[in-house]
């Protein structure tokens, strides 16, 4: 016991180095056993024949892509237009207007039905004589004057060399009681004007115009530059018009609409 006792400590050393060993010697062993295991267990899932695995069913994918090949097409724009609405007006009369273009109402649906040219007219209406010498008796017709009173004709009696606001005469061709022309001056452009009883001188001035507005049935005649036409709760000012097109301003927000003439 003295021995065991002195020792015990080399003896669990031992004892602890021999487990050890002996552990050593047995694992080659257990490592063969685990692996020959492994190689049964291998052999036994590699090397059976398995069972085939059944025919994809592939007919839902089959009706997907037919119906993609020819689909169903919905139309809702131009039937029903329920991602496309479109907006409805009433006019004087009630009736609902459809707007689709935005030209079914406002400035765009006006209408110009006749353009009428506005001449200066220049005529010879006669000739009076006495002591003094002869007399001419010309005719000015402005037709596009701003003031009413102006656009009717004026008689001007005038001698050779004389001059008005519309023109100075400046020769007599032929007889002076019986003249063959009159050559004049007008004094707005400078430019020669030759009369005769037979053929008085015309120059375009200007144009009026007449316009439609269908949806409140109203009608604008003779209408100038400058006047001023009140549809579709607006204000337009006519800006400028000459043979083939007018031209409105729209008095809210000075917007232009060119309105062409197509007779």
């Amino acid at each position: 016991m003295e021995f065991l006792r002195k020792h015990y400590e080399k003896i669990l050393l031992s004892a602890v180095l021999l487990g050890l060993v002996g552990a050593l010697v047995f694992l080659p062993v257990l490592i063969s056993n685990d692996r020959q295991n492994l190689d049964d267990m291998k052999n036994g899932i590699i090397g059976r024949k398995p069972r085939p695995l059944p025919e994809l069913n592939m007919s839902r994918q089959d009706n997907v892509m037919e119906r993609l090949d020819s689909p169903y097409v919905l139309d809702f724009s131009t039937t029903n237009k329920l991602f496309n609405p479109v907006q409805w007006q009433r006019d004087v009369s009630g009736n609902l207007i459809k707007i689709a273009t935005g030209r079914e109402v406002g400035a765009d649906a006006a209408v110009v039905t006749k353009i009428t040219p506005l001449d200066l007219i220049v005529s010879l209406d006669g000739v009076q004589t006495n002591e003094l010498g002869a007399i001419y008796i010309i005719g000015v017709e402005r037709q596009a004057a701003a003031a009413l009173p102006m656009r009717y004709k004026r008689q001007h009696y005038v001698q050779v060399g004389e001059k008005n606001d519309v023109f100075t005469l400046n020769k007599v061709v032929g007889d002076p009681s019986n003249p063959d022309q009159l050559i004049l001056k007008l004094a707005d452009t400078g430019e020669t004007a030759v009369v005769s009883k037979d053929k008085p001188f015309e120059r375009v001035d200007g144009y009026s115009a007449d316009v439609r507005y269908d949806p409140e049935k109203k009608f604008f005649q003779g209408r100038r530059v400058g006047s001023v036409l009140s549809f579709g709760g607006e204000d337009y000012l006519i800006v400028a018009i000459d043979q083939n097109e007018v031209i409105l301003s729209a008095q809210s927000n000075q917007k232009k609409t060119t309105l062409r003439y197509a007779p």
